[in-house]
């Protein structure tokens, strides 16, 4: 096997959360820190979908082979595997940024998450690009903002800088 198929290349991801809109076709015009990343990437193909049916995640299709392969290989808890494995192939599918930087989501997808003609928010995390809804984002600030100098203490007593 090719060294690529056994992890991703070093591509740094773009730092900061970045704000978008999905447009009534139910696609995502990337802000330039994220096409450029995914640009980087010898496969241009990209796999969207949501492993919890509330974030929508982009994959570069590398990150993608390797999130399915370790589902596939997840031993500890089979069931919870198979079922992050249904949502993803349930709501996901592959496709490719277009010239204009614009990422098209599945209608199941769109729908599922509330997404049609809505204001996004993007960052990315592990490689992929997390897009979430507006109600989403403010539950997921809320929870973040909820005690973070408790937070920064604990991983920071654990070796972060």
């Amino acid at each position: 096997m090719a060294e690529s198929e056994h992890q991703a290349p070093e591509i740094e991801p773009p730092e900061g959360r970045y704000s978008s809109r999905m447009d009534d076709r139910g696609r995502v015009k990337l802000p330039v820190a994220f096409q450029r990343y995914l640009e980087k990437f010898e496969d241009k193909r990209l796999y969207v979908t949501s492993l919890d049916r509330r974030i929508a995640v982009v994959y570069p299709m590398v990150l993608w082979k390797q999130t399915k392969k370790f589902m596939e290989n997840y031993h500890d808890d089979p069931k919870a595997a198979k079922r992050l494995a249904f949502n993803a192939a349930d709501l996901g599918a592959e496709t490719e940024m277009d010239s204009q930087a614009r990422v098209l989501f599945s209608p199941e997808l769109r729908r599922e998450l509330k997404m049609e003609d809505q204001p996004v928010h993007l960052y990315s995390f592990r490689g992929h690009v997390n897009v979430f809804t507006q109600a989403v984002y403010e539950e997921q600030k809320l929870a973040a903002t909820a005690d973070p100098v408790a937070d920064m203490t604990k991983l920071e007593q654990a070796g972060m800088m």
